[in-house]
């Protein structure tokens, strides 16, 4: 049979097919259009009056790149059997992810009752801090150089004179978080070496970032002593050995271990380490310098750390010291000077505001101004005058009432210590909602939900934002 033919008897049996199916009164299904197609494209949304606006005010690359994301999310929809929205509702979804970019970090009103929230920041600078990072950061300054000799200068010099002074440290470094200088710790002093670390130490440090992890990017090797909830000095006698390179002990700063439980001291481990002649680092976290009256006494602070025999003490900038990101190492001048010279430190070494903030911070803790330093006016605050400011904002809102809470401190700080606060409970029928549009306010704001209600925690609210949180509250509920 030819082509001719072929062709001749492909026609006669989709004749006869479609006849059949007539018959059987089956008539062939038409393809339904596909749904996506109704999604307008990003060149449409661009030459559109309001994508043209859009592009003067944000700029074609931000706003191109967010309506590729937009768009590809409406597609999906769409595919599912969503309607697609107007042009304009489309548009306004991309351009809301565009001002969030492009605007950056917003000022937010804190009412979670977590003081260090990581999420939020952690500790908040003193005005001087914040000045002293903006001058930094507009202008030239001494920060590399010695104006005595117009030769190389450490960038740290001032901060670490100060931490000396404050912690009676021979010496110290300051590199940009306190992961980073365990890290750096780790990789200088026993690089290929047995650390020794108790079982109840081995901690998660936040984001999923855990001790065994930083140990092993630092090629030390772990050697895990004792058992979870109790560990003598006897089980770190006998693990040390020729291959040790140091012994590090962990304050488990975002959670405790209680019942049957043991640890040994920080003089005990002292003598430990001077006996085998290794180094005692003692990782305590929270970066709280000297005792003082708002914080428990199972809290270490890094003067009673080092007086009590730890060759180096680590710890954060921005939690309990109240300052900006940044991670601490005092201790042995022997020391410090290795990790100093180690090519890690360059990689982990702080930026000019870092250092003007720090410095600042340092200055009122030098000069017993603590009190000017947020962290610790917010921790200060008696829990009647938050009572009654609780009251006066319950008293604006039907429904609400004003109760005696706990905050807590967060940021891996004073876990299990609840803070004696008062707060605000707010019942409302959709509080997820409500809660979503106080987010997305100006300013944001910040709260808990519990059991059905809008709960703002006054501990993290200064006194000062009361009327603004009021006025957010007000306007999220209006817009419901």
């Amino acid at each position: 049979m030819g082509p001719a033919g072929i062709v001749s008897a492909r026609a006669k049996t989709a004749a006869k097919t479609a006849e059949d199916r007539t018959k059987a009164g089956r008539e062939p299904a038409v393809a339904a259009p596909d749904a996506r197609r109704n999604v307008p494209s990003v060149d449409t949304l661009l030459r559109s009056p309001p994508g043209k606006k859009a592009i003067a005010k944000f700029g074609r690359a931000l706003v191109k790149q967010a309506l590729h994301a937009t768009l590809d999310n409406f597609r999906d929809e769409a595919s599912r059997g969503d309607p697609v929205p107007e042009d304009g509702v489309i548009l306004a979804r991309a351009l809301g992810a565009v001002a969030r970019a492009y605007y950056g970090l917003s000022e937010v009103i804190n009412a979670s009752g977590v003081v260090l929230h990581t999420g939020l920041g952690r500790a908040p600078l003193p005005r001087q801090a914040a000045e002293a990072a903006g001058r930094a950061a507009v202008g030239y300054s001494d920060l590399e150089v010695e104006r005595e000799t117009g030769g190389r200068g450490r960038r740290t010099t001032r901060a670490e004179a100060m931490l000396q002074a404050l912690t009676g440290a021979e010496s110290v470094l300051v590199v940009n978080n306190n992961a980073g200088a365990l890290l750096l710790a780790l990789t200088a002093l026993a690089s290929g070496k047995d650390v020794l670390v108790s079982r109840g130490e081995l901690i998660e440090i936040g984001g999923e970032f855990r001790l065994p992890e930083i140990m092993a990017v630092s090629s030390a090797r772990l050697v895990e002593v004792g058992t979870t909830n109790r560990t003598r000095a006897a089980d770190y006698q006998r693990a040390l050995g020729r291959k040790t390179g140091l012994i590090l002990k962990v304050h488990p700063s975002n959670y405790r271990v209680i019942g049957f439980t043991n640890a040994p001291s920080l003089a005990e481990l002292s003598e430990l380490a001077r006996n085998a002649g290794v180094p005692l680092l003692y990782d305590v976290g929270s970066g709280l310098l000297d005792r003082y009256p708002e914080v428990p006494s199972d809290e270490p602070a890094v003067t009673e750390a080092l007086a009590g025999g730890a060759d180096l003490v680590a710890f954060s900038g921005d939690k309990l010291l109240g300052g900006p990101q940044a991670g601490v190492l005092v201790g042995r001048g022997d020391l410090v000077e290795r990790l100093r010279s180690h090519p890690l430190a360059r990689a982990l070494r702080v930026d000019k505001m870092t250092v003007a903030a720090l410095e600042a911070v340092l200055r009122l803790y030098a000069t017993n101004r603590r009190e000017e330093i947020p962290l610790w006016s917010l921790l200060s605050v008696p829990q009647n005058r938050l009572l009654a400011r609780a009251r006066a904002l319950a008293s604006m809102f039907r429904g609400a009432v004003a109760r005696p809470s706990e905050a807590v401190a967060g940021g891996g700080s004073l876990p299990g210590y609840g803070i004696p606060s008062a707060q605000v409970v707010l019942p409302t029928r959709a509080p997820n909602p409500v809660a979503a549009r106080l987010r997305m306010g100006r300013p944001p704001v910040f709260c808990r939900i519990e059991d059905g209600a809008l709960v703002f925690d006054l501990r993290t609210v200064p006194a000062a934002d009361d009327d603004r949180l009021a006025r957010a509250v007000r306007y999220a509920l209006q817009q419901g």
